[in-house]
């Protein structure tokens, strides 16, 4: 299945679109079946409420997310693989294209790891949207232009998570590299780690970007587009996880 494709049979599974078709199907069936268009209005307010509380969605979040169980600096990692998340297009105040806020904060990371280590970066990320210039590369500019942090390898013709995975694989395995540090997103690893590993690395996660609070009071319960969007990852995450594994078990 083509990129464009599978991004937009996501979109209809998941929030908000998902909720909007259920509650505009309830309202075509109030005339002719009242009680069955009710509960499916209101099912679809009750949802859009609770996807959008930074309580639910972040715990959501959260059921994704794995403390750290080793730490990166104390492994003998050969190499750290960053994962692109999106870039930042036509950016006014740069001239072009550049890494998006996911990208960004994956990158500061991997920049911390190389220092604290030494090992060398490889940044994969394509360009499924058909811009100029891939992820990979932006994270490269950012990474020795503005953190002072080299890139050896980038690797730019990956669509998707799975591609970044079995590509990266190609370029590292012509130096015997096999174990590595791998740096996405906290509720992104176990997808990413289980593809890795698939494709033949042996990983050790290295999450950033953790869900957390400063603490619970009356704004957690208030719904905010921030926590619709949270919830909205999650569940990219859990459709992403099932159709991996279902690819794969078919393959």
């Amino acid at each position: 299945m083509s990129w464009f494709a599978s991004n937009l049979l996501s979109a209809f599974l998941m929030p908000p679109f998902s909720v909007i078709l259920l509650g505009a199907a309830g309202i075509l069936l109030l005339k002719r079946r009242p009680e069955l268009g009710k509960l499916m209005v209101f099912s679809a307010l009750t949802l859009l409420y609770l996807l959008s509380i930074p309580f639910v969605a972040e715990a959501l979040l959260q059921r994704l997310e794995t403390p750290p169980g080793h730490n990166p600096f104390d492994n003998d990692v050969q190499a750290i693989v960053v994962l692109g998340g999106g870039t930042y297009y036509h950016a006014p105040e740069y001239g072009s294209d550049t890494v998006g806020r996911y990208s960004l904060q994956r990158i500061r990371y991997a920049a911390e790891l190389h220092r604290r280590t030494g090992k060398p970066i490889l940044a994969t990320g394509g360009t499924p949207l058909g811009s100029e210039s891939s992820e990979a590369a932006q994270m490269k500019a950012v990474l020795e232009k503005e953190f002072q942090v080299p890139v050896k390898w980038t690797e730019g013709a990956s669509r998707n998570t799975r591609e970044n995975a079995y590509k990266s694989f190609v370029i590292l395995n012509r130096d015997e590299i096999r174990r590595i540090a791998l740096v996405t997103h906290a509720w992104h690893m176990p997808r990413a780690a289980r593809e890795f590993e698939q494709a033949g690395f042996k990983i050790v996660p290295a999450a950033t970007a953790y869900t957390t609070r400063y603490k619970t009071d009356i704004f957690a319960f208030i719904p905010t587009a921030a926590a619709l969007q949270k919830s909205s990852l999650f569940f990219h995450e859990v459709i992403g996880i099932a159709w991996y594994r279902l690819t794969s078990a078919s393959g």
